[in-house]
Parts: structure tokens; C-alpha cells; sequence
């Protein structure tokens, strides 16, 4: 099976593990609803560049995913204006990190909004067009954090357990309806964000980036090794593929060993 033509709405693609799905999607001939927040002009440039590379169409729409009116909203954007919603990766996220009596509850409220609520809203507006045309994916990018827990990020590992759990819960009841449901658990990713806090590390503490990159992948990984936001691509090409057509339901880890300890 080609996707060639088919219609995907990934969520946080304007960088990160977004925008290497939303490449590796547009790499197969699929076309694209970009979503995320950064620099107008930049986006603009991402947006562009995908569609004349890979002859492409690749529109985008900065929907507050926190807001569930807006969550819809992009979904019937993405069915109305690309013709269809076939593939949906719900990538959006934000995290915060301090102890569980110190933790703000404005930011329990917003991570639990965008990396949880927001896969449940992009879902139920999804679906119904998928088992119409009895073919859909739905990936749900979830975390190491989905399967263990980190202390200090109890709005993040809540959040993520609950993607897995509703991925779970998606898969079985879509399991006859020719639309399968996913989740990748991904360990440490090497994205621009993290470049930048490993240059920090090493700033602030006299080391090299080399040394604070060893250093941070050993605290949880006994692969020493990054995943790239293109092999999580290539992940989310497989399980939209027919050789996957039975996987469903499942919480896919890619994390260098991580929660094989």
C-alpha cells in the first residue's frame, strides 16, 4: 500500500519530533496539516519548503490545542480543506519540572490540557471520518514517561499514562473499523531544545557538551545514544503501513533500553 495522497494532521510540527513526522509523512507523498506556535516567518519557510520538495500540498493553522473548540476546529479544517483526515499524530506537548507540593497548579492544568486532553479532543473528531472510510491511523506520541515515572514531573508521567491509557482504550474499540491506535514511548530525543539545554549544562558547569550528553543519557538510557526526531518519522511511516495493519492498541518504545531496566 502507497500513502501517497493520503491526509495527515500532525500537532506540534513546526520543530522537534513534530516536524520530523510531518517530513518523513511528506517523504511518502502525504499531504499535511502543520500545527505549532514560533516565528510566522519561519513556519512559513517549513511550510513551503515541504510542499515544494516533495510536491506536497502542506497547509497550517496555529488552533490553541488547549482550548477542545480549536482542537476541533483543525480537525474539520484538515478534512474540509485537504479533502480527508487519514492520519492523525497527536505530538503536542509542554513540561514543567519541580517536587508535587511545589508544583504550580496553573501548569498541572496546562499540561494536563495540551499533552492529554487535547489527544482525547483530536480523536473524537477524528474518528467518525475514519470508520466511515474504514482506514485511519491514529499515533499518539507518548513518552518513556507513559511506562515509568521520573520524580518531579507528576503533570508530565499523569499525562502521559493517560495517553497510553486512552490509546489503549482507542484501539479496541476501533480494532474492526479498519482504524488502528498507537502510541511511540520515546527516551531521550535529540531535538533543538535539548541541543540548547546540553549547551547550558556544559556552560554552567566548565564541561563540553559531549560530557553533559553522556552524562544525561546515562541517567536513564543504557543505549548511549539519542533517538532522532527522523526515526520516530520513520516509526509513524511503519505503523501507518499495512505491514502494521494488526498492530493496534500498543505502546511502542524507542528509548535506548530505557524502561527495559
Amino acid at each position: 500500500m502507497t500513502l501517497r495522497d493520503k491526509v495527515a494532521l500532525v500537532t506540534g510540527s513546526t520543530s522537534g519530533i513534530g516536524l520530523g513526522v510531518a517530513r518523513a509523512l511528506a517523504t511518502e507523498g502525504v499531504h499535511l496539516m502543520l500545527n505549532g506556535f514560533g516565528d510566522a516567518d519561519e513556519i512559513e519557510k517549513i511550510r513551503g519548503g515541504l510542499a515544494s520538495e516533495f510536491s506536497v500540498t502542506v497547509r497550517y493553522d496555529g488552533a490553541d490545542l488547549m482550548r477542545p473548540e480549536q482542537v476541533k476546529a483543525i480537525v474539520k479544517k484538515t478534512q474540509v480543506e485537504l479533502g480527508s483526515l487519514d492520519i492523525l499524530v497527536n505530538n503536542a506537548g509542554i513540561q514543567f519540572v519541580a517536587p508535587i507540593e511545589e508544583f504550580p497548579e496553573a501548569k498541572w492544568d496546562a499540561i494536563l490540557a495540551l499533552n492529554l486532553s487535547a489527544v482525547f479532543h483530536g480523536m473524537k473528531a477524528a474518528i467518525p471520518q475514519m470508520k466511515a472510510k474504514r482506514w485511519g491511523r491514529i499515533i499518539n506520541i507518548a513518552s518513556a514517561h507513559g511506562l515509568v515515572a521520573s520524580p518531579n514531573k507528576v503533570a508530565y508521567v499523569a499525562a502521559k499514562h493517560g495517553v497510553v491509557g486512552a490509546t489503549k482504550v482507542a484501539g479496541i474499540e476501533l480494532a474492526n473499523d479498519g482504524v488502528t491506535v498507537n502510541a511511540i514511548c520515546p527516551g531521550w530525543v535529540l531535538t533543538p531544545l535539548v541541543e540548547q539545554q546540553l549547551e547550558e549544562r556544559a556552560s554552567q558547569s566548565g564541561t563540553d557538551v559531549a560530557t553533559e550528553t553522556k552524562g544525561l543519557l546515562e541517567e536513564k538510557q543504557p543505549m548511549l545514544k539519542f533517538t532522532s526526531p527522523e526515526s520516530i518519522g520513520a516509526m509513524v511511516v511503519f505503523l501507518c503501513s499495512d505491514a502494521a495493519q494488526t498492530i493496534t492498541g500498543a505502546a511502542l518504545s524507542i528509548d535506548g533500553g530505557w524502561v527495559a531496566q
